[in-house]
């Protein structure tokens, strides 16, 4: 996966935003309605070619999850940029489902590659606890919680596990891939009028289910189940835990992707592509 375009190509970073409630996920999939596979399907009816142009994305989202901040990039060939970039973001929104939409498409600095140059991303999850439920025009976005959550204690649980650590026990293990990661911000906050508790969640990279068992285990420390130093024991363990419960999706949205200075682009994808290890790791 290249940080430039290929000669007579131009890199067209997009910035988006979607409903996951009926996609199947991001990736495109043969059978299965996905983000990708519509916004691929819409560049090339908007643009008249007869070819596929991949997109590649900030952070592949599994089935349900939404984003308000996504991030990717497409390669186009100059003549086709030249020829629809006035009028490709009206395009798509007439050729595009109402649950995507498309908000920019402009040229990427040199170097730009949405998912190795990103520094971070930011996920927001949402948890209702009142007796009576969730609030209907939110329930789509909101997951609803059976019992009072304490958000202290899941305060005092979030702050034992910020910072570069190996997340095993809470992502399901992808081979040859690592699960060390370094969670920069996982704190809680309630909106007093809604009663609805938001975490923040914010790392440098995510494995796959990793936000969502991280929130599974707060909820438990937060309706009295576990103690507040639990989940960071499961950590320490670097395995997984059967007791870590990861949540419902649709609770989950994507909200923002940072990027470094446009002359850091090239240096932070070559950084995310090396293979971590903590410090102190034996070598086998």
């Amino acid at each position: 996966m290249s940080d430039q375009a290929e000669p007579g190509f131009v890199r067209v970073r997009l910035d988006l935003s979607y409903d996951g409630k009926d996609f199947s996920g991001w990736a495109k999939q043969t059978s299965r309605r996905t983000v990708q596979g519509e916004i691929e399907d819409a560049l090339r009816t908007v643009t008249r070619s007869s070819v596929t142009y991949d997109l590649t994305v900030a952070g592949r989202t599994d089935a349900g999850v939404h984003a308000r901040g996504q991030v990717a990039h497409v390669d186009l060939p100059e003549a086709v940029w030249g020829e629809h970039e006035e009028k490709l973001l009206r395009r798509l929104a007439g050729r595009l489902p109402l649950d995507v939409r498309i908000w920019r498409a402009a040229p990427a600095p040199a170097g730009f590659n949405a998912r190795f140059s990103a520094l971070w991303r930011r996920y927001a999850y949402r948890v209702g606890d009142r007796p009576g439920g969730v609030d209907p025009l939110t329930r789509g976005h909101v997951l609803w919680h059976d019992r009072p959550l304490d958000l202290d204690a899941m305060n005092e649980a979030a702050a034992l596990m910020v910072g570069e650590h190996d997340f095993a026990a809470y992502c399901k293990k992808r081979e040859g891939a690592t699960t060390i990661r370094t969670l920069q911000k996982l704190s809680w906050v309630r909106d007093e009028e809604s009663g609805v508790l938001t975490a923040t969640v914010q790392a440098d990279a995510f494995c796959h289910n990793m936000v969502r068992a991280l929130i599974g285990a707060a909820l438990f420390v937060g309706d009295g189940r576990r103690p507040a130093s639990w989940p960071a024991e499961v950590l320490a363990a670097k395995v997984r835990d059967p007791g870590v419960h990861v949540v419902r999706p649709h609770g989950l949205t994507l909200e923002e992707v940072a990027y470094p200075a446009d002359a850091l682009l090239a240096a932070r994808a070559e950084e995310a592509r090396n293979v971590r290890t903590l410090p102190g790791a034996g070598c086998c």
